[in-house]
Order: C-alpha cells, then sequence, then structure tokens
C-alpha cells in the first residue's frame, strides 16, 4: 500500500468532498465526502453495499479520485476492511448531522471503502 504524501493529506482533509470514479470508466463519477483517519483516506456509501459506485469499487478495485482540478489514480480497498474507531467520529465532525446517514445505519458502516494512492509502477 502506497501512503498519502502530507500535501496530499492537508488537502483531503480541507476539502469537502472529492469525485469518485471506479474503473477505468470515463463517466462522471459520484460526489462524495470523505475523511482522513491516521493518514488513510475513508469514503462510506450511505445507501450500503448495494450502491451502484461501491459496487463498481468492488468489482475494480482501482479507478480515480479528481479534487477541483487534482486528480489521482487510487486503489480501493472494500474487503477485509478493520475501519479505525475514529472513523464514525470523524465523519461527524467534519460534516456534522448531514454525516449521521453516514455512520448511524448499518448499512453504511459496510460500505465503507478505504482509498489509497495507486502504487507507481516500476521502471
Amino acid at each position: 500500500m502506497t501512503a498519502w504524501t502530507p500535501e496530499d493529506q492537508s488537502l483531503l482533509s480541507e476539502t469537502y468532498s472529492l469525485v469518485l470514479t471506479a474503473g477505468a470508466s470515463d463517466h462522471p463519477g459520484v460526489e462524495i465526502g470523505m475523511v482522513v483517519v491516521d493518514g488513510e483516506l475513508y469514503v462510506r456509501a450511505y445507501r450500503g453495499v448495494r450502491s451502484r459506485w461501491y459496487q463498481a469499487a468492488r468489482e475494480h478495485g482501482h479507478g480515480t479520485i479528481r479534487l477541483g482540478a487534482v486528480l489521482r489514480d487510487v486503489a480501493l480497498t472494500t474487503e477485509g476492511l478493520e475501519p479505525p474507531t475514529a472513523l464514525d467520529a470523524a465523519f461527524r465532525t467534519k460534516y456534522g448531522p448531514v454525516a449521521d446517514a453516514l455512520v448511524a445505519s448499518p448499512q453504511a458502516r459496510a460500505a465503507t471503502i478505504r482509498i489509497d494512492p495507486a502504487p507507481v509502477p516500476a521502471p
């Protein structure tokens, strides 16, 4: 797993949402809220694991994120995750009452995705 740089972590923490596109698709992606906990980036599908974009993330395991003009290739992890205990609190701190859809329902918790920078190919 590749780690986010301190600059990327700062950008991710200060930005309200990102646009996630799973796979190599040219569709516009989905805008979602995200949080950084212990240097790792997380998103959740409030509609749960049946959400179309969660299913695409699970199927492909990679994609891109866009924050304004910044575009990054990413790895998407959905299986075997043990989200940090501070994840719910991080969503509540960042999004206030709006976060309840992401932290209060078991469906959303089950649809947690960790997003990592894509590994750089060896030369």
